[in-house]
């Protein structure tokens, strides 16, 4: 359970990171991207940092050259706390970006990549260098593609956006006009002995390449006729790939590589569906619960939830992941101390006890702070998507958290 929420919790943190950095934008070229292989020695890369820092000396602006000199001596300091890159390497963004008004702040983003980078790259620009890490935002669970009818078939894989050609095969079955010599029943039965030869070969490949596929989430069979449905139906499929089979089956007009581009456009709503399944499934348990008359196991609104949490209540904590707030704590000169949720953790806080302004001494993201308390009692943190009416309605009726608990409290 707590790898699970480890797993969706760096997967957040990631894409929201990259949501932030993809939209900063400099005043002058003084971003800087800094991506580090694993294996590139920490210090050829400081190295080439004080190259770079000797040539910022010849920066005409003195505002940028102060700029991209702070943000390589950044970069620098961070690298020095590292013995070796991690195994899939490490990439730092750092820079002066424009804040209301005429201000400025340097922000610096430290980056696990979740797959390995394969190059070191060094850029100072106008905008941050993310091209290598937007692929990576993708999810990368793949569902195996079939196109087959009797004159031929495609395999492919659909992993985020991007779909592979496996195999194409051309089917060796004679189409049903003959000319003469042969009788017809004689004909019609070398016709099915070449297609029961041909589905076999066809599903011997599929064995080949989606089965011992741990990240498959399904198999999407489409077609131009009957010939999918007679291919599932009767069974040439391995028993352990049959049951991952994405039902319906989909019409497609080819059976080509185009074939399977169609079978993924015809099947976008059934995998949004997959994707939303079991998050529907959490849901609609919330639902249930809270259609009985006693409120039954669930809680919902922040408050509550906060409570139920710290309490050790909470067997699963669903949260909507458009939520863009920060948790923070704040201090008043006469020492009393508040944890408040807010939309912006730059504001001014006044005290809610005695009025005077309050120090922020602890500035966390909303959703980050939850994953931590959710850690501290074992509970499942779920993220929920926007995108579905149950999500819709999590964000809109219940403020965006909501649980399922343990037992009431």
């Amino acid at each position: 359970m707590g790898e699970t929420n480890a797993e969706d919790r760096a997967k957040y943190d990631f894409k929201k990171d990259m949501q932030e950095i993809m939209n900063y934008r400099g005043r002058g070229t003084e971003l800087i991207s800094c991506y580090v292989p694993y294996g590139k020695q920490i210090s050829d890369v400081m190295a080439y940092l004080r190259n770079e820092q000797s040539q910022a000396s010849n920066i005409k602006s003195k505002t940028t050259m102060k700029n991209v000199t702070s943000a390589i001596d950044s970069i620098a300091s961070r690298l020095k706390t590292y013995k070796a890159a991690p195994p899939n390497g490490i990439v730092i963004f750092c820079g002066e970006v424009p804040r209301a008004g005429d201000q400025t702040k340097m922000v610096q983003y430290v980056i696990n990549p979740p797959e390995p980078i394969t190059a070191f790259l060094y850029r100072c620009d106008s905008d941050f260098f993310t091209e290598p890490l937007e692929s990576m935002l993708l999810d990368k669970q793949c569902y195996g593609l079939i196109t087959i009818d009797r004159s031929e078939a495609t395999l492919g894989l659909l992993s985020g956006s991007r779909i592979q050609v496996l195999k194409h095969f051309d089917s060796l079955v004679p189409s049903k006009h003959h000319q003469g010599g042969q009788s017809s029943v004689r004909f019609e039965r070398l016709i099915e002995i070449a297609a029961h030869e041909f589905f076999t070969k066809v599903a011997d490949h599929c064995t080949e390449v989606f089965l011992n596929r741990p990240e498959l989430l399904g198999i999407l069979v489409g077609g131009p006729g009957y010939t999918k449905e007679f291919f599932v139906k009767e069974e040439y499929l391995h028993h352990e790939l049959r049951k991952i089979v994405v039902t319906p089956l989909v019409d497609t007009g080819y059976t080509d590589e185009s074939g399977l581009r169609e079978l993924v456009q015809n099947s976008q709503s059934i995998l949004t569906g997959l994707q939303l399944s079991r998050e529907k499934v959490y849901m609609q348990r919330l639902f249930t619960e809270i259609r009985k008359t006693d409120g039954g196991l669930s809680a919902y609104g922040e408050n509550d939830v906060r409570n139920a949490l710290s309490n050790g209540a909470v067997d699963v904590l669903l949260v909507s992941e458009s939520i863009k707030k920060r948790r923070i704590t704040i201090q008043c000169p006469s020492g009393h101390t508040h944890e408040l949720t807010v939309p912006d953790s730059d504001a001014k806080f006044q005290c809610p006890e005695c009025g005077t302004n309050a120090q922020v001494t602890a500035d966390e993201d909303f959703i980050d702070d939850l994953f931590n308390k959710a850690e501290s009692f074992n509970t499942r943190l779920q993220l929920i998507s926007p995108d579905s009416e149950e999500g819709d309605m999590l964000l809109k009726a219940f403020g965006g958290v909501a649980a399922l608990l343990r037992y009431k409290l």
